[in-house]
């Protein structure tokens, strides 16, 4: 019998992310603001005093990488575990080993990945360990801290925020990579900066797509942008629909239409929608925005997002999502003004503070002879057939002096309003005395 070729050589291909993997600190790109040698992680590890941490930022950026060059420089015992796959037996046998080295003098680093994922209880079974020294833990989480980790954990550690890659500390991994491998990229300048772009600084993904580029055959003329986009997929947008990157777009969006600036509003609004975000959500918020921050400077502000609520039930996507669009120039460009928003919230307090008092009796409905005796209705002036149209007549509770919640600006229509309202107070005074 023929001796059959294996399958695969003695040593598998190491992928060329795990080659390049940084040896030490000052190798990691693009977080300098933490490793630097005055920065807040460079200095624990000068000291050799480094303290549970959680390591917060977006998906390759170097979480584990630095995690295991804490570990390497101050001389700790690096134990990985992921919280999709460990349970409380795999950290309770986690953290017997790191009893065990303890008692001849190793420390532990404990590295969690994706700790957010761990349960409340299972959070809860790291802290007499983190108390007592007997682990130092790091944790890495691609979800804001403050609500995914309970307070008695992060008050043990210190967050510290990872940033994205930018275009030069992209740049600079794909300078290692071709020193490393000794091949350029085959492609054009143009398309060099598009390959970063795709990569959305996420480190990882930006290795991966460099390492399918130099597997191509040797071309005379490098790739321009469309054919690198026929070869490389472009890596989804980071986007979580419902926790940071949810409120974050949003407040985006809001802000942006808040300071009349059509153009960010219209790039937060094609962010959320590329990430998955339900239109109809933020078709809601478009209607509380057009009540909120428009109000009366334009009460047409509502009725549009309405209409591009109703246009987008009715069309669907794509073609509904323009009718949003429409809106959130509509509302980005228009007067604002919060006059009802504060003149409500402050009606509030005083409702709050007044409790039941009675309207006024003249302004009350007499349908019985008890209550006309009573007094109810007497006196009642009807405004549309005074000559002004306006009566002046007092309609707080008579034991309650007048108060002026809504103070409009002279914003857009609301500059009508004002001028109507200095009116009527003009004539109110009159008729007063």
């Amino acid at each position: 019998m023929e001796p059959t070729l294996p399958l695969f050589d003695d040593e598998p291909h190491r992928p060329l992310a795990d080659r390049m993997r940084p040896t030490e600190l000052d190798q990691v790109v693009g977080q300098e603001h933490l490793l630097a040698p005055e920065a807040p992680l460079g200095r624990m590890v000068a000291q050799q005093r480094l303290v549970s941490a959680v390591l917060w930022g977006p998906p390759g950026v170097g979480k584990t990488t630095i995690a295991r060059l804490l570990a390497d420089r101050s001389n700790l015992h690096f134990e990985p575990v992921s919280a999709t796959f460990a349970g409380v037996a795999d950290l309770r046998k986690v953290f017997a080993a790191a009893q065990q080295r303890r008692t001849v003098g190793q420390g532990t680093l404990l590295f969690v990945d994706e700790i957010h994922r761990f349960n409340r209880a299972q959070q809860d079974s790291f802290l007499p360990y983190v108390e007592d020294g007997t682990i130092v833990l790091v944790g890495a989480t691609t979800e804001n801290p403050s609500f995914e980790l309970n307070g008695a954990l992060l008050s043990r550690t210190q967050v510290f925020v990872l940033r994205r890659l930018d275009e030069a500390a992209l740049e600079s991994l794909i300078e290692r990579a071709e020193e490393l491998t000794g091949r350029l990229l085959p492609l054009d300048e143009t398309a060099r900066h598009a390959l970063t772009a795709m990569a959305d600084g996420d480190g990882r993904y930006l290795l991966n797509m460099v390492e399918q580029l130099q597997a191509l055959p040797t071309t005379e003329q490098p790739l321009d942008t469309t054919a690198l986009a026929r070869l490389v997929q472009q890596r989804a947008p980071l986007y979580d629909k419902s926790q940071e990157g949810h409120y974050n777009l949003i407040s985006a969006l809001h802000k942006s239409m808040r300071g009349s600036d059509p153009d960010a509003a219209l790039y937060w609004l094609a962010r959320m929608l590329d990430g998955g975000e339900d239109p109809l959500f933020v078709a809601r918020r478009l209607v509380r925005f057009a009540n909120e921050d428009i109000g009366m400077a334009d009460p047409h502000a509502v009725q549009q997002t309405l209409a591009a609520w109703d246009v987008y039930e009715r069309l669907g996507s794509p073609e509904g999502e323009l009718a949003i669009a429409q809106a959130v120039v509509y509302l980005a460009t228009a007067p604002k003004s919060i006059a009802v928003y504060r003149g409500f919230s402050a009606a509030h307090r005083s409702a709050e503070r007044t409790g039941s008092l009675m309207p006024p009796a003249h302004i009350l409905n007499a349908p019985t002879r008890l209550m006309k005796k009573l007094g109810y209705g007497k006196d009642y002036q009807y405004d549309p057939d005074t000559t002004d149209g306006f009566s002046g007549a007092n309609y707080f509770p008579d034991d309650m002096d007048r108060e002026a919640y809504y103070k409009p600006t002279r914003n857009g229509y609301e500059s009508q309003i004002t001028e109507r309202l200095r009116q009527w107070a003009a004539l109110r005074a009159g008729i007063t005395k």
